[in-house]
């Protein structure tokens, strides 16, 4: 892409030169950029806000957000200070029945195979800051009361104008740049710039009023998540928060067939409906920290990028729905997740157009999988069906987590024979290691730090039986002849022009012990020989220099099921044959075969690695 260039007779107040520049300083925006800066990429955040989010908006993470945030090493500070809830109660009125528990079960059943089966109740503001800080210590800050005002694309090569203007000197500022994201939320002006965008879909008569406060009542489950359904009423939803806070979804029916004024919905008016709602049981507030209306509306845009894949949007602004499943702030920083290693590698000039294809391919079947459920969802909770709440919760619980959230084929995930485990566009189970290194068991998915590179993993039962086979292709996958050779080339030369943006803490994760071979891809061998039967010095080159990531799969005990991770990942693999799984950056699998360890095999093997990144790679 060409320098900066020119624009004669332009008042704006300073032209900076970016590689992204993200519209939006939410929970998508921030990810992406915390991703984005950790990689090296120059990013400038926008943001219209003079501050972070103070009060109100999203406040749950699902088990796949606490696993992603744990593979950041940005969990901690949230489940120290999150509440964690692992059940759900619905309780109903009618005319003839008072308010009582109808049922109480857990969120997460064991059906679904989770690190952590709860979800976790931290106000949007924790979460956007663990972004912030992590940016501020790589020397990163939003650029705040920014609003975004419009961009221009000057054509193939040659970088977009983006102009954003200071809301205290009225200022305009010019920002050029490769990429621009917009994450601007559901009001999006960049969504809005595109012109082949548009927003599809509709909104409900239903609206709803939220309050977050600390309550004083006499109702037994206030410590669970709760659906009250009231047949003369309406409908409630509450949720514990943290500092001994609740939040209270309260529905606005109307009294008569007439829609419901919003102008009469004020606080005062929403906490008797609250009450009535509650009743016989008494209900107060001691403080209020914020109060909201809304109406429901369920939109996915029709495309989530322009012709050229250089705008982009993400979270809010591409898709829409009612808040009481805890999906959106969740789903919003998992399209911001998909899209950062994909930014970084078309920043560094490796990625083909058709990667940055399956952003919109992927994230949009999610937005729509997403779409189909909430209405559901919201239909059933509006009707009061507590066994069809529960049961069309139960149908969705995996999506629900975010574990379930599956991809289609496309250029990263590669469709093969029927598998006996991991499945391309699919998320792994988690599964528990020993790391040969020093002995300390694992969680196989969160010991690898996220640096942007794929994983590849070498499976097999014995060692001293596929060394041959795995020798053959580390030789071939280091070299020149490979496609993952010429690229490690190309992306280290860029990394040494355009590093990672470091940080103190990354002397305690040593990011540097996981790219000794390739900067694309991790090398990890999982195997059931015991420890005692080889040494790191009988492994090929490529995996001796991934010494870090040679692991044991001898901890059944210490799983979620009490299985092994080979049975887990890949199913029955014989003293002869190897696995080769490659799991992407955003921890999806990309490509999942089983191979005999023969000679034939070997070459096999590199001419399907070759072909699966060769098919989205450029080198």
């Amino acid at each position: 892409m060409s320098p900066a260039h020119i624009i004669e007779g332009l008042d704006v107040d300073g032209i900076s030169s970016q590689d992204v520049v993200v519209v939006g300083a939410g929970p998508a925006g921030l990810m992406l950029a915390a991703n984005l800066v950790r990689f090296g990429i120059k990013t400038t955040v926008l943001d219209d806000r003079a501050d972070k989010t103070s009060s109100g908006r999203a406040d749950g993470l699902q088990p796949k957000s606490i696993e992603t945030l744990k593979q950041m090493r940005l969990a901690d500070s949230l489940l120290q200070r999150g509440v964690r809830i692992h059940d759900i109660c619905f309780w109903s009125s009618d005319k003839d029945k008072p308010l009582r528990r109808t049922e109480r079960t857990e969120h997460f059943p064991p059906m679904v195979d989770l690190l952590d089966p709860y979800i976790l109740l931290v106000h949007q503001g924790m979460v956007e800051d663990i972004f912030l800080q992590d940016m501020h210590t790589r020397g990163v800050e939003v650029t705040r009361s920014s609003p975004f005002v419009k961009y221009r694309n000057h054509g193939s090569g040659i970088a977009l104008d983006v102009f954003s203007r200071s809301s205290t000197t009225g200022k305009e500022r010019l920002w050029q740049t490769k990429y621009l994201v917009g994450c601007d939320g559901a009001h999006s002006q960049v969504r809005k710039s595109i012109a082949e965008i548009k927003a599809e879909g509709s909104s409900s008569e239903a609206i709803w009023g939220v309050l977050d406060g600390v309550i004083e009542t006499d109702f037994p489950d206030l410590w669970s998540k709760v659906v009250v359904y009231s047949e003369e009423a309406g409908n409630v939803l509450c949720i514990p928060r943290e500092r001994n806070m609740t939040r209270l979804y309260i529905e606005l029916r109307p009294e008569s067939d007439a829609p419901m004024d919003k102008a009469r919905a004020n606080q005062e008016f929403v906490m008797e409906r609250a009450r009535q709602i509650m009743a016989p049981y008494s209900l107060s507030w001691k403080s209020v920290e914020w109060f909201g209306i809304y109406q429901i509306g369920q939109r996915v845009a029709n495309r989530f990028t322009d012709e050229a894949r250089r705008v982009f949007i993400a979270g809010d602004a591409s898709h829409t729905h009612s808040p009481k499943a805890a999906q959106g702030m969740n789903t919003s920083m998992h399209d911001s997740f998909n899209l950062a290693w994909k930014l970084n590698l078309a920043v560094r000039g490796l990625a083909k157009q058709c990667l940055m294809e399956t952003y919109e391919h992927e994230r949009r079947k999610i937005a729509q999988d997403l779409i189909n459920f909430d209405y559901e969802h919201a239909n059933a909770f509006h009707d009061g069906d507590a066994k069809a709440l529960a049961r069309n919760f139960l149908t969705n619980v995996r999506f629900i987590s975010g574990v379930g959230a599956e991809y289609g084929s496309n250029a990263l995930n590669w469709t093969s024979e029927p598998s006996r485990g991991a499945k391309p566009g699919c998320l792994l189970p988690p599964a528990r290691l020993t790391r040969y290194l020093d002995a300390n068991p694992v969680d196989a998915q969160l010991d690898i730090p996220i640096l942007g590179q794929f994983r590849t993993y070498f499976i097999c039962k014995d060692v001293h039986r596929s060394k041959d086979f795995m020798e053959s292709v580390c030789v071939h996958l280091s070299s020149q002849r490979s496609v993952l050779g010429r690229a490690t080339t190309a992306l280290e030369a860029s990394y040494k022009d355009q590093a990672p943006a470091a940080t103190e803490s990354d002397s305690y994760i040593q990011p540097q012990r996981y790219v000794t071979a390739s900067r694309v891809s991790t090398f990890c061998l999982i195997t059931s020989t015991s420890k005692a039967d080889f040494e790191i010095a009988d492994l090929p080159p490529v995996l001796q220099a991934s010494k870090w990531t040679v692991y044991l799969d001898d901890v059944p005990s210490q799983d979620t099921r009490g299985q092994h991770c080979i049975d887990k990942w890949v199913g029955q693999v014989a003293d002869d044959e190897v696995a080769l799984l490659v799991v992407r950056p955003d921890g999806y699998v990309g490509a999942a075969k089983l191979w005999s360890s023969s000679e034939q095999s070997a070459a096999e093997t590199s001419t399907w690695l070759d072909d699966y990144f060769g098919s989205f790679l450029i080198c």
